[in-house]
């Protein structure tokens, strides 16, 4: 197989369960390495574009403000998105997490362990992974930035941007 990356996020409901640690640990069973991470608000804007596939569907709308955390308290609304390399990183992390249904996936994976479905109908399951490797590069460039990103994992150029950025004081 050969090296691939892949995209993983833990949702709100698995930073508010604080299954953070424990879903590090299963992914950590794969042997794969993280080459980025961050802390981060998800904006409406960025979980449109994660599910524009899903548009139109009657359930797109519970998507959106389920990853970006609309539907839990505000020390919630954030995840933790990774970036995985290695060998058939994108199968490996795949068959950990466990079908996207959490009544549907094994009861060892990381989705039946730890998911549900709410009363609302909405699949609480912890964590998105890519489903391929040309989905996990669309989705890695939308998550981040390439200097977040602790290897040139993909083409790159350098531009002069002008920005207005918050910066410490």
């Amino acid at each position: 197989m050969a090296n691939t990356k892949t995209l993983v996020v833990i949702k709100p409901d698995g930073i508010k369960k604080s299954l953070t640690g424990n879903i590090l640990t299963r992914l950590s069973e794969t042997r794969l390495r993280i080459i980025g991470a961050k802390v981060l608000h998800v904006t409406r804007e960025l979980a449109e574009k994660h599910y524009a596939h899903l548009k139109g569907k009657p359930f797109f709308e519970d998507v959106v403000k389920y990853i970006s955390g609309e539907v839990y308290d505000e020390p919630y609304r954030r995840v933790l998105a990774l970036v995985y390399t290695g060998e058939d990183a994108v199968g490996k992390v795949r068959k950990l997490a466990g079908a996207t249904n959490p009544e549907e996936a094994d009861a060892s994976s990381i989705r039946g362990q730890y998911g549900r479905i709410t009363s609302k109908g909405i699949f609480e399951n912890v964590l998105h992974c890519s489903a391929t490797p040309e989905e996990a590069e669309v989705e890695i460039k939308l998550w981040f930035e390439p200097d977040e990103i602790n290897e040139d994992i993909y083409p790159t150029e350098t531009k002069e941007v002008k920005v207005k950025k918050r910066s410490w004081k």
